[in-house]
């Protein structure tokens, strides 16, 4: 080194480049945020087609219909998807969080990757997992018989329950850091 501090190859007037450190901490946040979005998604998948109850039907030789009036079955399982959902984007932006904290920007993009990345995985896992070929078994039956119908998500607003926690958790995170600026005794 010379006593201007610069690198011996180096000229004085030549810049010293920095590291690249904090677009790296940014990128492996979103990609932490992403794969774990998929993979948790992915075994939330399995939890929601054990934990939703499903609706049945009556299959016939002429065709299929619902076995009675059950609201309640399809409202269950769109009421269990948007629970497990609740949770994974609670869970998964506080992880999130703790690896960047000082960086919430990144965190809220992370958790909002992930829960866009995650439900879909989460909804094709489950409704791949509970489809009944309902077509088929009209083709193949003589007699009726009642099965489960396919699990499905009837109310589209519960594939936004992870990304609105997602961003809760970044919003509850962003005021208690502004309270703790202000409060603090170098506060402008």
């Amino acid at each position: 080194m010379t006593s201007h501090g610069a690198p011996p190859d180096s000229a004085p007037d030549t810049p010293i480049v920095r590291s690249r450190r904090p677009e790296w901490s940014e990128w492996s946040l979103v990609i932490a945020g992403v794969v774990s979005g998929l993979l948790s998604g992915a075994a939330l998948g399995v939890l929601w087609w054990r934990l939703a109850p499903r609706a049945t039907v009556a299959v016939r030789p002429d065709g299929a219909r619902p076995e009675g009036y059950q609201p309640e079955e399809y409202l269950a399982a769109d009421v269990s998807f948007a629970a497990v959902a609740l949770v994974a984007g609670l869970v998964l932006t506080v992880a999130l969080a703790a690896m960047r904290r000082r960086h919430l920007l990144g965190v809220l993009v992370a958790g909002l990757l992930a829960s866009a990345v995650g439900t879909l995985a989460m909804w094709q896992v489950g409704t791949r997992l509970g489809s009944v070929d309902i077509e088929g078994l009209i083709a193949t039956t003589s007699e009726e018989f009642v099965t489960d119908a396919p699990l499905e998500v009837t109310m589209p607003g519960v594939y936004l329950v992870w990304s609105i926690s997602a961003a809760t958790v970044v919003l509850v995170l962003a005021i208690a850091d502004w309270l703790v600026a202000r409060r603090s005794p170098h506060a402008d």
